[in-house]
């Protein structure tokens, strides 16, 4: 299948005022001076285009002319390409200021407050201009000078001309006028995320890897953003196909783009044990090089999965390991019969059959393991959660599953981690904070409901809305549709906060995106799956709902296509999406526009015929 543009694919119309699509909140928005230069409706937006050329004697008319000419041609050049509200997810709060833009000068420099954490965020923003822009931008000190690209942190911040609040976790407010961009927040966080607004602002050929010639022009205005979910997250499933260190991090790159904050990966299952543990080390010297259809594999040695961990943190992105159990065991019980309910170990799995294996309820030996095994992935990962899996053990029923999640979550507490777990760990008992992670595809879940009212939160991953491995269209070249085909329209079309029935909006911690990988085989497809429907659900978990549109975001989703094509980025080319005729979605290499099929599915050993196949 060709995966360029279909035809009948019409550019962007002409973009209308950037404030229409995004109301304006007061209560977020501080009041700001009127500038001295706003035109009257019906004038231009560039002060002096509409002016009259006065002749005099002394001056020929022609060089007046000519004057006049070039001047109007250099206000048209720092015209933005961009409008303030042109921004995915969309801020809560947009007011534009056409009077006020900036252009970025060949002596700019990046102003910081003196904090190690904003000043590190000072250098990403120098290190995201300085290829296409080709300057210097040094990292400075405070005060700032004109021209400047300013970032305060400051546990405070102005409201008006008397008043003083608090500012959110992950609020920012991002100032731009004639002489200067400044991005205020409380936190390092906030300071990130303004300044993955700024790039956003900014023109397309940003994301150039090599210096452009163009005017660097930010729209003027002031932006007040803050998050609506705490928890906003994608998983990649690293298990059924491996992908390397540097795939991760394009992947997290990916996530921070749009103030995504949260990276599980899926460690371990069937085909596969991807992380080194000292204490159990045939876990990867047996299991880290199996795949499914045979593939290479690959595992994290601990170095590895530290530089995964740092990045990630770099980028205010919390890494949330899953070491999948009871079930999804299979390649640890290779490396360990011991393990298995009958001791002996079964033979390397590389199909994609689920719920057949488990490791054994009620062989102390088992929560040794357990222990060992979390204890490492802990010290390992400085972020509050440990995720334990607990899906698809068709095979432990009853106590002896309750039973086990329940010593499993203590474990995790005992680690001083919050244990989040796949929603059919519900039954079990509750431990403080425990997250439940549901991923049906009918909101009507009554046992998910008891389990909240005994506490649990909930990070919502519906299936038939947020699970990228599903097919976009009948004809798309790789994914499945288990549960259902989700096009753009579909991944943003539903409300975190009312989607299950009798679940309070309170409850809900978040939203993650999971892609499974039994299909995946590369960093080209995880991107082509991901890329337009991540950003969709980036802006469910961030954006308010009265900010949020369909037709909005469909317009500024379609500016986010040439931005993906100069950053080299492949993309799936929805034809829902008016995109713009330069923007074209990639093929998959060596695919010629169509997707090889993994190898068949072998068979499940012993696999319970009537348990549904949901992965």
């Amino acid at each position: 299948m060709s995966l360029t543009p279909p035809a009948g694919v019409t550019p962007v119309p002409e973009q209308p005022d950037p404030a229409a699509d995004v109301p304006t909140t007061a209560d977020l928005t501080p009041s700001e001076p009127t500038p001295a230069a706003e035109p009257a409706a019906g004038e231009p937006a560039t002060p002096g285009l509409a002016a009259s050329v006065l002749v005099t004697a002394e001056e020929p008319a022609a060089a007046v002319l000519a004057g006049s000419a070039a001047e109007a041609a250099d206000r048209l050049l720092t015209r933005p390409t961009i409008g303030l509200g042109d921004v995915v997810p969309v801020p809560a709060s947009v007011t534009p200021r056409p009077a006020a833009h900036f252009v970025l000068p060949a002596d700019a420099a990046v102003r910081v407050s003196a904090d190690p954490a904003a000043r590190d965020v000072a250098a990403q923003l120098a290190e995201l201009l300085r290829p296409a822009t080709g300057l210097p931008l040094p990292v400075t000190d405070l005060p700032a000078a004109p021209g400047a690209l300013v970032l305060t942190l400051a546990a405070t911040a102005p409201r008006g001309s008397t008043a003083v609040r608090e500012w959110a976790e992950e609020e920012y407010r991002l100032d731009v006028d004639v002489d200067g961009v400044r991005i205020t927040a409380g936190t390092a966080n906030g300071l990130f995320h303004g300044v993955q607004t700024l790039r956003q602002l900014l023109p397309t050929a940003v994301e150039s890897r090599t210096p452009v010639a163009e005017r660097w022009v930010v729209p003027g205005g002031t932006i007040v953003d803050r998050p609506r979910f705490p928890y906003r997250g994608a998983m990649l499933d690293v298990a059924r196909h491996f992908f390397t260190v540097d795939d991760v991090c394009r992947v997290i790159d990916h996530l921070a783009r749009y103030k995504l904050n949260h990276l599980h990966l899926h460690l371990t299952d069937d085909q596969g044990w991807r992380i080194a543990v000292d204490s159990w080390p045939r876990l990867t010297a047996v299991d880290g090089s199996t795949g499914v259809g045979g593939g290479p594999g690959g595992w994290y040695t601990a170095a590895d999965y530290r530089r995964i961990v740092g990045y990630a943190a770099r980028r205010h992105v919390t890494v949330v390991p899953e070491v999948d159990l009871p079930g999804h065991t299979n390649a640890a019980l290779v490396a360990y019969p011991e393990l298995a309910p009958d001791k002996v170990a079964p033979p390397p799995y590389t199909g994609t059959e689920v719920g057949f294996s488990y490791v054994d309820p009620t062989d102390e030996r088992t929560y040794d393991f357990v222990a060992d095994v979390l204890g490492e992935v802990a010290a390992l990962t400085p972020g509050p959660w440990l995720h334990i899996g607990g899906d698809e053990a068709y095979k432990v029923k009853g106590v002896a599953y309750t039973g086990f999640v329940e010593r499993v979550q203590r474990i995790v507490a005992g680690l001083g981690r919050t244990v989040v777990g796949w929603h059919q760990i519900a039954p079990a008992g509750q431990v403080h904070g425990r997250v439940l992670q549901w991923w049906g595809t009918n909101g009507d879940d009554p046992t998910v409901a008891e389990a909240v009212r005994r506490g649990a939160r909930l990070i919502l991953s519906p299936g038939n809305h947020a699970y990228l491995d599903m097919k976009y269209a009948p004809d798309t070249p790789l994914g499945h549709d288990w549960a259902g085909l989700i096009d753009v329209h579909r991944a943003y079309h539903w409300d975190p906060a009312t989607h299950l029935a009798d679940v309070p909006a309170e409850a809900v911690l978040g939203v993650e995106a999971p892609l499974w990988t039994e299909s995946v085989t590369s960093l080209a497809e995880i991107e082509f799956l991901i890329f337009p429907r991540l950003p969709a659900l980036a802006e469910l978990a961030w954006s308010a709902p009265s900010t949020r549109s369909w037709t909005g975001f469909r317009e500024r989703l379609a500016g986010q296509g040439p931005r993906w094509h100069a950053a080299g980025i492949t993309f799936h080319p929805s034809p829902e999406i008016p995109w713009p005729a330069t923007s074209a979605g990639g093929h998959l290499p060596g695919t010629a526009g169509t997707y090889r099929n993994p190898a068949p599915s072998q068979p499940a050993p012993g696999r319970d015929l009537t348990a549904p196949d949901t992965r």
